[in-house]
């Protein structure tokens, strides 16, 4: 009789799992792809297209947990052979940023509406056709990672799960494998665009895909790029980012009129060609030789940054050489009592306090309002997606909460990644662009990350940079957009 019941109760507990089994199934099931389907006409470069949007969310169920992944591809019409038409992935960083400004700002056929300035055009802001758009060379799929956007944990997935250096990987990995193969896009060139973390998240990307999806990519775009954290941080012990900074640091000095006479009148790449020899050679060497120097020798080092920076030498030795970009943010205008801008060095705001001050707010970032009401605006009206979610175009409760685990206790450092990937698919191009003016993610900084792949000679011509007189959304200066639209006709051919 024991055994019997023993049995019977094995048997309930087998029912019970099975049926959970099956609930949880069914759940998953009815979790539906949410599209919105909506045909438009661009003019682009003179040439009127036709093209389709799809925008909505595609239900996601993998080892992660159950996502709603929100997407907007625009997909050219009448194309003879789909199969040959290239197809990139785009989309911002932060971590905590949706796609809105990378689509509304540079690749869309909608522009957001900006002055020559590139400040807001008018106030509720509000989006114009973009003559700049990359649609008449690819077909442009726009990803919001989870959290971001309209993409949305699922079911009983807890959100947070998603907020890390891996799972952002592959949870977005995945969808660009699913989306692929229900489009057909197989036999598609198929590119990435990233945008300053989404440059970090391209890499793994790129990682990811070769090895999980045998999915060869044809490029990748890494703007305003960040693939080396050691770069940017300034930490007790870290001399990497004074001299990764410094060239910007010049550049900004340059464009406000703070560097010393000779260098007023140059060119500005050739000033920089000479700022870079200076924080690659002399200037570096004086961070390593540290407190060996002779006071004769700091001195000589002093002189050349104060001329090169636009700081006063008296702070330059006060800070032992090494200056951080927030003392050269509230330093450099600091007698006309102005803070200069972090994403975009050129613009200003006013110091709260004076020379010890700090701007209210990044001066260089006043647009991002616009873009967020802009896209909202799209998605609603133009492309009909109907949704009582709140857009989520930049999280800084997704950026606080962000972890890389697996670098817990080592920098976050993707030379090896993006050397591997280029070595093991020897026809991916690899395009870096950088804004002069950029502080969030220095040019000369990149030039260091990117020197220390080691590639054989068979790649290393895959590997091109391009610079802009920009800041870290190059975009939002119409000259730099114009002149990158040439460029990337050229890069796509």
């Amino acid at each position: 009789m024991k055994k019997v019941l023993t049995i019977l109760l094995a048997c309930c507990l087998l029912t019970l799992s099975l049926s959970a089994a099956l609930s949880e199934a069914a759940e998953r099931a009815s979790r539906e792809d949410r599209l919105s389907v909506t045909q438009h006409t661009a003019t682009i470069q003179g040439k009127e297209i036709d093209y389709t949007v799809t925008a909505g969310t595609m239900a996601m169920s993998t080892a992660l947990g159950d996502y709603d992944l929100f997407f907007t591809a625009y997909t050219l019409n009448d194309v003879e052979d789909p199969a040959a038409r290239p197809v990139t992935f785009a989309y911002n960083g932060g971590p905590g940023a949706a796609s809105a400004f990378i689509n509304l700002g540079l690749m869309g056929p909608d522009r957001l509406s900006l002055d020559e300035n590139g400040k807001l055009a008018k106030v509720p802001t509000g989006y114009e056709p973009n003559d700049y758009s990359l649609l008449d060379l690819t077909d442009l799929v726009f990803i919001d990672p989870v959290g971001t956007g309209y993409s949305r944990a699922a079911g009983e997935t807890d959100q947070k799960e998603f907020y890390s250096y891996s799972s952002d990987i592959q949870s977005v990995g995945d969808f660009i494998i699913r989306y692929i193969n229900r489009n057909q896009r197989w036999a598609s060139p198929k590119y990435l665009a990233g945008e300053s973390y989404g440059t970090t998240r391209t890499a793994g990307l790129c990682d990811y895909l070769m090895g999980k999806g045998f999915l060869n990519l044809n490029g990748l775009m890494m703007i305003s790029s960040i693939n080396n954290f050691a770069s940017v941080a300034f930490t007790d012990g870290n001399e990497l980012p004074y001299a990764g900074f410094l060239p910007t640091y010049a550049a900004i000095a340059h464009y406000h009129g703070k560097v010393a006479d000779p260098y007023k009148g140059m060119d500005l790449e050739e000033y920089l060609d000479e700022v870079r020899g200076f924080a690659g050679g002399e200037y570096w060497t004086a961070l390593f030789r540290g407190s060996r120097m002779t006071q004769e020798e700091v001195d000589a080092i002093a002189d050349k940054m104060a001329g090169f920076i636009g700081l006063k030498k008296e702070l330059i030795l006060k800070k032992n050489l090494r200056i951080d970009m927030e003392t050269f943010c509230k330093q450099l205008l600091a007698d006309e009592k102005l803070v200069v801008g972090r994403e975009d060095g050129r613009y200003t705001g006013p110091a709260v306090e004076g020379s010890l001050g700090s701007a209210e707010s990044d001066p260089s970032a006043t647009t991002n309002a616009g873009y967020i009401e802009a896209i909202r605006d799209l998605y609603t009206r133009k492309f009909q997606v109907q949704t009582d979610l709140s857009y989520e175009a930049l999280s800084l409760s997704i950026n606080a909460a962000w972890s890389s685990p697996e670098y817990e206790n080592a920098i976050l450092s993707q030379e090896k990644i993006i050397h591997d990937c280029m070595s093991k698919n020897p026809m991916m191009k690899v395009w870096v662009i950088c804004g002069y003016y950029d502080q969030a993610t220095p040019f000369f900084a990149a030039e260091w990350t990117y020197s220390h792949l080691f590639l054989d000679s068979n790649v290393q011509d895959n590997l091109s940079f391009t610079y802009y007189p920009s800041g870290h959304m190059f975009y939002q200066h119409e000259p730099s957009l114009q002149k990158f639209r040439k460029d990337a006709e050229a890069w796509y051919q």
